[in-house]
């Protein structure tokens, strides 16, 4: 009987190892450390410009909070001047509230090897964020489904290059929009082991993100380490929409990072000029970012810039222009103040082709030379 006991346990041991030998793994490179210098493209005057007023903007014209009696109320006890769902926000007041954000922090993945720090000089690579459609030999182009999303996220797990799993890698408009949400974190946290982003359709779904991951971490290690981002978009011009706070409070609120990011077509959501665009930019940021530090202060923040220009003949979007002015401007204001920094890159193209690819390589790298931290590749 000892004899067989010892076999099989000596059995046991081979599959073991011989299950060790044969699992699946990729190789993932650790996220990059910038040790270049940052490339200035525009000298201290014009930056002083651009941050003076863009709290005069604050200050004068003010941003709408709107549906959102809450985030009016710490607004007013914060010291800001609210009139209506307009809140006005006094010269160095946004600053100020800023300065609990903290400079750097760590993105915790399920695999510990897989952490990214964010902030500083750190270069965070992550997939591509929110494309409706995609497109196969078979198919063409077409919307997007439930299983592409998983095929992405895989794709992205077995890229050695790529840092961080993302979000919505694509829309998977076969789940209905009610539970979308779950299906496509799920994917995120049983299809990789990399870093992921939470849901910010709806502040419910915000929260249902921050349960999912509680059950997957541990509830007390959510609420003391930052296991998720989110993308907050600003409804430019100068329009924080009841949704989209929402969520950013539920993130906050649980210590996960929120990307507060506006999203603006120069000559359209912002004035034509680069430097009016880069101030309303700065406004919007400095707006957004102090908004969740009065919401818990300490709680973990990226400032984005999504900027692009438009083309007065036909109205569409052209994804190139003033972003990498938006990063230097941020950098110093916001960055030098303890925030930390998110960019995304894009591609100029309307065709999965070389000219595209082309275009999005030399735009990330106008973005890391003006030094941008996490970048999203498309």
């Amino acid at each position: 009987m000892n004899e067989v006991a010892g076999r099989r346990a000596r059995s046991g041991g081979g599959a073991s190892r011989r299950a060790e030998r044969t699992a699946i793994s990729f190789e993932t490179a650790r996220f990059i450390q910038r040790n270049i210098p940052n490339f200035e493209i525009l000298n201290e005057e014009a930056l002083q410009i651009i941050e003076w007023n863009a709290e005069t903007v604050l200050e004068e014209i003010g941003v709408n909070f709107v549906e959102n009696p809450a985030a009016l109320a710490r607004w007013r006890e914060a010291g800001a001047d609210v009139k209506g769902e307009r809140v006005h926000i006094p010269r160095g007041l946004a600053r100020k509230l800023i300065s609990t954000a903290p400079k750097t922090f760590t993105q915790y993945a399920r695999n510990p090897e897989r952490n990214v720090d964010v902030g500083g000089r750190s270069l965070v690579l992550a997939p591509v964020y929110g494309p409706p459609f995609v497109r196969d030999m078979e198919g063409g182009r077409r919307y997007a489904t439930l299983a592409d999303f998983q095929n992405f996220v895989k794709l992205g797990y077995m890229s050695k290059w790529l840092h961080h799993s993302g979000g919505t890698v694509c829309e998977p408009t076969d789940v209905p929009v009610n539970k979308r949400h779950l299906d496509m974190l799920l994917a995120h946290m049983t299809l990789s082991d990399k870093p992921f982003m939470g849901s910010v359709t709806e502040p419910s779904r915000a929260q249902d993100s921050v349960d999912m991951a509680s059950i997957l971490f541990g509830a007390d290690f959510v609420q003391s380490n930052t296991v998720m981002t989110s993308l907050i978009n600003i409804n430019s011009p100068m329009v924080f929409d009841g949704i989209m706070m929402g969520a950013l409070e539920v993130y906050a609120a649980n210590n996960q990072a929120s990307i507060v990011s506006p999203f603006i077509v120069g000559g359209a959501m912002a004035p034509v000029t680069v430097a009016g665009t880069l101030t309303q930019v700065l406004a919007e940021i400095l707006a957004g970012v102090s908004y969740s530090q009065l919401v818990r202060p300490g709680s973990p923040v990226i400032a984005g810039a999504f900027v692009t220009s438009i083309d007065m003949n036909s109205g569409a979007p052209r994804p190139a222009g003033a972003a990498s002015g938006a990063a230097l401007s941020v950098r110093r204001v916001v960055l030098r103040i303890e925030a930390a920094g998110r960019p995304g890159s894009v591609r100029d193209g309307e065709q999965p082709e070389h000219g595209a690819a082309c275009g999005c390589e030399l735009h990330a790298a106008r973005l890391r030379l003006a030094g941008r931290g996490p970048c999203q590749l498309l």
